[in-house]
Parts: structure tokens; C-alpha cells; sequence
């Protein structure tokens, strides 16, 4: 199954409750052997396309919503017509006909809900169809890197978004004197001290780890977890993770309509994991902490990824060092400021039981001596007045790309605002249909959007650089959408 995609078709009476739609296409999935992970697209009939239960189990599962008019559907050849179907909307059966619509094979056929007391309010069935031919197949493990490296050409780095010019002079020859001690193992005491220091906690409540992505994996291997749910877009492995650790994945979608900010009643109760990323990757929202903080309950892991953080002036919004918040986890990551992707060290603030059981599941010595040594560095005083400085000069570069953005508004170009992080998320018509590859033609790389859950082609993400880089890609931008 690995070359497909299911395509679940949905039916549901007026009010269904999206719990009883979710549900079916839970239990259906999981019932056939099938991995909700496998799932791309939700299909219907156009005047099922607001029901409020249709519309909530996509945006839960975190797939788009696709219908088709009745007349679409009523020449798919179905296993189980019903006259009663055929009769209330033009079809002979809404679910199986809209999952095979696209082509494909029916793997289900049409099931109903069982809810106790009272007749079934929704239907579904699976199809599978070839990869690539569904709405939406995300390809989660797409990073901005591949953006950089797949021909080799000489391209300016809009993909990555990692600070410019780092690491700094001073820290490199920090690092390069740390070479010495490569004999020994290593010993993380004073780093894991340094970066409690720096937060104004006690040791025992930080983990030092070979950079965000290891604090992912290891969450999703050691939290005993039944109902995880990634608030996208934003960055993949976090989800990635989980499913690799063998746990079905919700989604909660945030809006573009909405500005992509978070409502944290679109997180579901049943939810005991939640990783929301703040300022988030690729939208460059800053959600409030009062928000995300809503999301805590008792029972639940609130995985708040802070990467960016340190490049908001004044790390407003941070929940970096608060211990009142229950279940909270901070991861934060020394490679985006600090130009340090390729050394690999981050760390993870939470209590001390959670910290125990995300150690249990690392190897021993996991963080290199050279990144000991970066870690202590980057948290002491020195560097935090530096990164700062830099937050401030990335912000106001971010002000001047906007700008110029702004000025592309008649060709349909239209930034997601208000952006704090140092990296802006972007529609540009066309993205996915030339315009990146023109821009590649120009010298510059950016970032696609359509792998992130949640956006579509027509997103890139752009990496904040200084005014003068920026200059030269709004030209490129603008004589490729002219041209």
C-alpha cells in the first residue's frame, strides 16, 4: 500500500455530529488494516459540502474536502445503490460513488455509524488510488534543504531558513577549541546546568538533545499517548515522528481565512498530546501564550516548539521557563540563530518525570562535546545580547521584503501577516506551476509550501535575509510573475 492513497467517501444526514462522522471513518479505516495516515482526501456531494460533521472530520483529519455534483456522481458505478439515495440527492450512493470519482479501487464499501439509540446519521467507504492522484499527499519528510541540494546549482538560500552569516567568529573558534577534548566523553552537566541558568530553572527539569528533530522523535517513542494531534501547518517531523512511532495522527487545521492563528477550542477533548509550534513554521504567526496555554488539561502533553523564538525581540509570547502550565513541554533549538544545523543540539524544558522518560528512550553520550560546548555558549550572556540584536535586525529586514511584497499585490502575490518569525509564508500564483523553477532560473531558492498539511501549491515560504538580497529577489519575483 505504500504506492497509494485512500480516498474516503462521506455521507451524513443534516446535523450529524462530526463526532459520529470522524468516528466511522476512524473505526472503517482501522477496521480494514489501513492507516488513517494513508488518508489524502474527504469526498462527497456538493450539498453535503457545509455539513458541519463532514466539515469537522476533514479539518480533524487534516485532509481537504473535495465534492462533486450530483450528476458527477450519478454515472460512477457503485456495489451498493439505494433508491433512497438516488431519490434525496441524485445519486445512488453519496459514499462509495465519491470515493472512486477520481478512479481508483473500492477497498470498503459502504458502512454506516452505529451510535446507540437512534438510526445511523453518516456513511463512508474507502477507495485506494495511485500516489500523486488524490487532492492532497503530504510529503512530510520535504525539508527546505532539498530545495538547496537536488542539481547542485549556484542558487542564493530564500529555502533554509536558518540565520545568515553564522556562526559568528566567536563562536566558531569556541567550538573548534572544544576539539581537543574529543578523547573523552562527553559530559553535559555544565551545558544542562547553563541552559537551566538561562531559563531560571532547576537541572532536572532540562534534556539536552542532538537538535529539535531528536526531542520529536523521542516524545513520540516514550510518552504513552493514545490520541496525538499536530496543529499544522506547521513544521512536519512532529508528525512524522508519531506515525513512525506507530500512532494514528489528528490534525487540527488552522484557517487562512482566520490568519492561521490558533483557536484552542479546534482541539479536541479526547486529545492527551498536542505540539503547536510558536512563532509557528511556515506561517510566521505568533499566537499569544494565554492561547496555547488554554490548551493544557490534566492528562494532556503540551508540546510547545519554540525554535524560532529567540528571533522575536524581547521572546515575547515564550513559554520557555514556565512552570504552571500542566504538561507543558518546550522544545527550543540552538541551529536556526546560531547557524549550528549541521552540529545538531537543542534541548527540552518540562518536569522532571517527563524529562526522565525522554532521557530513558536516548542513547547514551547523544549530544557531541562540540555541541556541549555550543550549547553553554549560546545561552550565556554574550550571546543573548547578540541574538537580540539580531532579532531586531531580522525584524526590520522582515519589514523591508514585506514592503516590496506589498507592491506585487496586483499580480496576486498576498503574505500571511502579521509575520514575527524570520521567515514569511507567501502566496504566489503559480508556485507549484513554474514560478519556483523560473525562480531557480533566476539564482534564488525558496521554499514549497504543499507539503506542509494545510496549504496548497500555490505557498512558499521565504527565509528573511538582509535588504540588499531581498532587493534582488523581489526583482526576480516580479519579472517572473510579469513574464
Amino acid at each position: 500500500m505504500e504506492d497509494v492513497v485512500l480516498v474516503v467517501g462521506v455521507g451524513a444526514c443534516e446535523d450529524a455530529p462530526v463526532e459520529e462522522v470522524l468516528g466511522l471513518v476512524r473505526d472503517t479505516v482501522r477496521e480494514a488494516g489501513l492507516s488513517e495516515g494513508a488518508v489524502a482526501e474527504l469526498a462527497t456531494v456538493d450539498v453535503k459540502g457545509a455539513e458541519p460533521g463532514i466539515v469537522g472530520a476533514a479539518a480533524r483529519l487534516g485532509v481537504p474536502l473535495v465534492t462533486y455534483t450530483a450528476a458527477e456522481l450519478s454515472d460512477v458505478t457503485v456495489p451498493n445503490p439505494t433508491a433512497r439515495s438516488r431519490a434525496a440527492v441524485g445519486t445512488p450512493s453519496v459514499a462509495e460513488a465519491a470515493a472512486l470519482r477520481g478512479g481508483g479501487e473500492l477497498l470498503v464499501p459502504k458502512r454506516k455509524s452505529a451510535p446507540a439509540g437512534r438510526p445511523a446519521m453518516a456513511t463512508c467507504a474507502v477507495a485506494a488510488r495511485p500516489r500523486g492522484t488524490a487532492a492532497a499527499s503530504f510529503d512530510l519528510r520535504h525539508h527546505g534543504d532539498a530545495e538547496v541540494q537536488d542539481d547542485g546549482a549556484d542558487l542564493t538560500d530564500l529555502a533554509v531558513n536558518v540565520r545568515s552569516d553564522t556562526p559568528p567568529v566567536w563562536l566558531k573558534e569556541l567550538i573548534a577549541a572544544s576539539l581537543d577534548d574529543l578523547a573523552a566523553y562527553p559530559d553535559g552537566r555544565e551545558a544542562r546546568e547553563a541552559v537551566a541558568a538561562r531559563h531560571g530553572l532547576a537541572p532536572d527539569r532540562v534534556l539536552l538533545t542532538a537538535g529539535a528533530a531528536e526531542a520529536f522523535v523521542l516524545l513520540a517513542r516514550a510518552l504513552k499517548v493514545r490520541h496525538p494531534y499536530v496543529v499544522h501547518p506547521q513544521f512536519t517531523e512532529p508528525e512524522a515522528a508519531l506515525r513512525d512511532a506507530g500512532h494514528e495522527v489528528g490534525r487540527v487545521l488552522l484557517r487562512e481565512e482566520d490568519g492561521f492563528r490558533l483557536d484552542p477550542a479546534a482541539v479536541p477533548e479526547e486529545a492527551d498530546l498536542v505540539v503547536v509550534g510558536n512563532p509557528t513554521n511556515p506561517t510566521s504567526v505568533l499566537h499569544p501564550a494565554a492561547s496555547i496555554a488554554q490548551l493544557a488539561r490534566p492528562g494532556r502533553v503540551l508540546v510547545v516548539d519554540e525554535a524560532f523564538m529567540d528571533a522575536v525581540p524581547g521572546e515575547r509570547e515564550a513559554l520557555a521557563g514556565r512552570t504552571d502550565v500542566p504538561g507543558l513541554v518546550v522544545l527550543r533549538s540552538l541551529t536556526k540563530t546560531w547557524g549550528l544545523a549541521g552540529l545538531r543540539i537543542g534541548y527540552v524544558l518540562a518536569d522532571p518525570e517527563t524529562i526522565g522518560a525522554l532521557a530513558q528512550a536516548q542513547p547514551l553520550w547523544p549530544v557531541s562535546t562540540p555541541a556541549l560546548v555550543a550549547a553553554r555558549a549560546c545561552v550565556g550572556p554574550r550571546a543573548l545580547a547578540e541574538a537580540g540584536h539580531a532579532a531586531h535586525r531580522v525584524a526590520s529586514d522582515r519589514a523591508h521584503l514585506l514592503a516590496g511584497l506589498a507592491e506585487l499585490a496586483p499580480l496576486g502575490v498576498r503574505v500571511v501577516g502579521p509575520a514575527e518569525g524570520p521567515f514569511l509564508l507567501v502566496r504566489v500564483p503559480g508556485a507549484a506551476a513554474g514560478v519556483r523553477e523560473r525562480l531557480r532560473g533566476r539564482g534564488f531558492a525558496v521554499r514549497r509550501g504543499d507539503t506542509f498539511p494545510g496549504l496548497g501549491p500555490d505557498w512558499v515560504r521565504l527565509a528573511v535575509r538582509d535588504r540588499g538580497t531581498s532587493s534582488e529577489f523581489l526583482v526576480a519575483l516580479a519579472g517572473v510573475l510579469r513574464g
